[in-house]
């Protein structure tokens, strides 16, 4: 399996962001920074920012909470919090005005970023983004319920609820590799705790102040989307591509929610192309 090692850090207001960078820090090509959502980590793009390095500086971060970033009890995780880490990320950078790429929560994050945070974008890509009420599947709204309760469970018994999660993600059965690689951050007391502290802190309210304004948007920007997603109806894609002006949006054939890693070559391409504009 392709080694995927964030080999910096940042000290934010929630503890260090682990992150990493990618290609060659003078191309030609306007930066790009992927964005991660929930259960993942910046893992999800081992095979997407190698390919699009090859002619851009790619950015990529973990969010606070989440993967190899710092993890602890009474940390703010929320939606609101990362996307403040965010626009401090992009100041530490230099990137005034980067390409972005969210996938998940990274589109919440992004969209975040750009209508409350100040953060400025030349384009935007959307890939299967939570952006769209309502949202959160059914384990998820569970979790936030007895987030408690889960977090009593059994070691083992929760190491087989979230390889589960993740895979119902996955349009196709992932590489067992792929799937340590996912889990990996959520595993023992520490990362079952990180697991459960973000879903009870991020819901609705994230995103229900941002839908109002996505007619506000006035660059490019591309919706990808899973055909097959089974967290995000693809009905969701259509009512985002609906509610942002001049918007692009691709569907992606046997693809799931989980889209960098069921369609890496595509997301690739398309991302390239568009960003090309």
């Amino acid at each position: 399996m392709r080694a995927w090692e964030l080999t910096r850090t940042f000290e934010s207001e929630q503890g260090t962001i682990r992150w990493d960078r990618f290609g060659e820090a003078d191309a030609a090509s306007p930066p790009i920074l992927l964005l991660h959502g929930t259960p993942f980590s910046s893992f999800i793009w081992r095979d997407v920012a190698p390919a699009l390095a090859l002619r851009s500086t790619v950015y990529v971060w973990d969010l606070a909470g989440y993967g190899a970033s710092a993890q602890a009890d009474g940390q703010d995780v929320s939606l609101a919090a990362q996307a403040r880490i965010l626009a401090s990320l992009l100041d530490h950078w230099g990137l005034e005005e980067p390409d972005v790429v969210g996938h998940d929560f990274g589109g919440a994050i992004a969209l975040r970023g750009l209508l409350l945070e100040g953060c400025r974008y030349r384009r935007l890509v959307l890939a299967d983004a939570v952006s769209v009420a309502p949202w959160g599947t059914g384990f998820f709204q569970l979790a936030k319920e007895y987030a408690e309760v889960l977090q009593r469970l059994p070691d083992p018994v929760h190491d087989g609820l979230v390889r589960g999660y993740v895979q119902w993600a996955a349009s196709k059965p992932l590489d067992p590799e792929v799937v340590d690689g996912l889990v990996g951050p959520w595993a023992g007391e520490h990362g079952k705790a990180a697991l459960y502290r973000q879903i009870a802190q991020n819901d609705q309210r994230w995103t229900d102040d941002l839908e109002p304004r996505y007619g506000e948007l006035d660059l490019p920007v591309r919706i990808l989307w899973g055909a097959e997603d089974a967290w995000l109806p693809l009905e969701q894609a259509h009512q985002l591509h609906a509610a942002i002006p001049g918007s692009e949006l691709t569907v992606i054939p046997e693809a799931g929610h989980l889209v960098p890693l069921d369609a890496p070559a595509t997301v690739a391409a398309e991302v390239a192309s568009f960003l090309a504009g």
